[in-house]
């Protein structure tokens, strides 16, 4: 009897399927590796059970142990999968954008789930990874997974994806490979193993408008992120399982490129996968019209749609965040960036109340972004310092981030412009920021100005 020993040996082994009605008519084939058919539906089932038995093998988690980590979602169910089979505990935290299906599949194998704060900086102590880690210090015999800067998620990828791929394309005979860049694993995995056996094939890593990959790729220079929609792709911080030297190239794509071409590999070619899949579909489709019909590249799918159809899969939630919009594009966030609201007036977190108001009056405007030690960290209002001064919790000399609120929303200039509607409706602006600096400030009453301007 052919029997698996258990599901973890269920574990890759996943078809290459040619895609057709997405793929441009004269341009390169596309093949999708569709790694949603693993056990709990993504490509992570490679990583994290590896990193288990790595660490096992290191001594580094024992019988009765915890397994600690930060994750999307889809790493932990892989842990989760692992520790079920193997006897551990879980302990997950994730950023609270992530779908809720990935949080109660996580719950299902008996984890732990712990939702922080998406807009919040890097070095926040409420950031999910520096929760996780601070869970792992407290933990007894607890083993922090950190797959963001383990070396043994490149491996992961090595040994398995990597290899694979090689495998199955008679010796790596084709053109280009492109995967997303999330932890970094994935294209830094497959990215050393094709070049040290088929160094012709192109590596590209796809990232998501608002993630810092590109821009570090591109700069070698941290940019501040912002909030994306699309989840399991893209980073805010700086990953050492991001191998920048296994990638050729790295290209970039926004929520709504995501989600309409993860929507049509669902409706056009029977694939059930999730956004970041359309992500890199979407990239792979620009990049094919411009190669020969003789050449392929080949792309990962990462993980389902089972996951996404609260979401994304949903016509009411692509409504509400402005992705079904008909007609042509309002345009980009760039766009309305003006000589009014250009100037990028911004406060320092040792300022005070008295300082800021002077600021405001000076300048004519009626909210500021606040910089703290070189980070962007929070916005104060007019209405917040009036508060503030109304019920005796503000002085003139109190300090402005007495006064300062969390910013809710963070856009990159070439954000598409329906994507301030759910920021305005939160009763919020939208704060510009590009390469670690604060570009402006939008608010409604600009966007409204710059609506009526256009042509009609």
């Amino acid at each position: 009897m052919d029997a698996k020993p258990d599901i973890l040996h269920a574990i890759g082994g996943t078809p290459l399927v040619r895609l057709n009605r997405v793929a441009p008519e004269g341009g390169a084939t596309i093949l999708a590796k569709c790694e949603f058919m693993n056990p709990t539906g993504s490509i992570k089932d490679r990583m994290g059970p590896y990193i288990i038995e790595q660490a096992e093998k290191a001594g580094l988690l024992k019988p009765g142990g915890t397994i600690v980590e930060n994750t999307s979602g889809n790493t932990g169910q892989a842990l989760a999968m692992a520790a079920a089979v193997k006897g551990y505990r879980c302990i997950f935290t994730m950023p609270d954008k992530m779908s809720r299906e990935k949080i109660d599949m996580m719950k299902a194998f008996g984890a732990e789930v712990i939702v922080t704060p998406t807009d919040v900086p890097g070095d926040s102590p409420e950031h999910y990874v520096n929760r996780a880690k601070r869970i792992a210090q407290e933990t007894p015999g607890a083993f922090y997974v950190d797959q963001y800067h383990s070396q043994w998620n490149i491996e992961a990828h090595y040994h398995l994806t990597g290899r694979e791929i090689y495998e199955e394309t008679d010796g790596g005979k084709f053109d280009v490979f492109m995967g997303g860049t999330g932890t970094g694993g994935t294209v830094s995995g497959v990215g050393r193993y094709l070049k040290e056996h088929a160094p012709n094939v192109k590596i590209v890593g796809v990232d998501p408008l608002g993630s810092v990959h590109y821009t570090l790729f591109k700069t070698g220079k941290l940019p501040t992120a912002y909030v994306y929609a699309v989840e399991g792709i893209g980073e805010d911080i700086k990953c050492e399982a991001m191998d920048f030297s296994a990638v050729d190239d790295m290209v970039q794509v926004n929520d709504k490129q995501s989600f309409d071409m993860a929507r049509r590999l669902v409706r056009e070619e029977g694939l059930f996968a999730g956004g970041s899949s359309g992500s890199i579909v979407h990239a792979a489709v620009e990049l094919a019209k411009t190669m020969r019909p003789d050449q392929t590249i080949i792309v990962t799918l990462c993980d389902s749609g089972s996951r996404y159809v609260s979401k994304f899969l949903s016509d009411k939630w692509m409504a509400e965040h402005g992705f079904l919009e008909e007609g042509p594009d309002l345009g980009l966030v760039q766009d309305v960036l003006g000589a009014s609201n250009m100037s990028p007036i911004t406060v320092d977190g040792d300022a005070t109340v008295g300082d800021t108001i002077t600021l405001m009056r000076e300048h004519g405007v009626s909210q500021v972004p606040v910089i703290d030690s070189g980070s962007l960290t929070s916005i104060v209002r007019e209405a917040d310092i009036l508060n503030g001064l109304r019920a005796g919790r503000l002085k003139l000399d109190s300090p402005i981030t007495d006064a300062a609120g969390k910013i809710a929303g963070v856009v990159y200039p070439r954000a598409r412009l329906e994507e301030l509607f759910h920021i305005f409706d939160a009763g919020h602006v939208a704060v510009v920021v590009d390469g670690g600096a604060v570009m402006g400030v939008v608010s409604q009453i600009d966007l409204i100005e710059h609506m009526a301007k256009r042509p009609h």
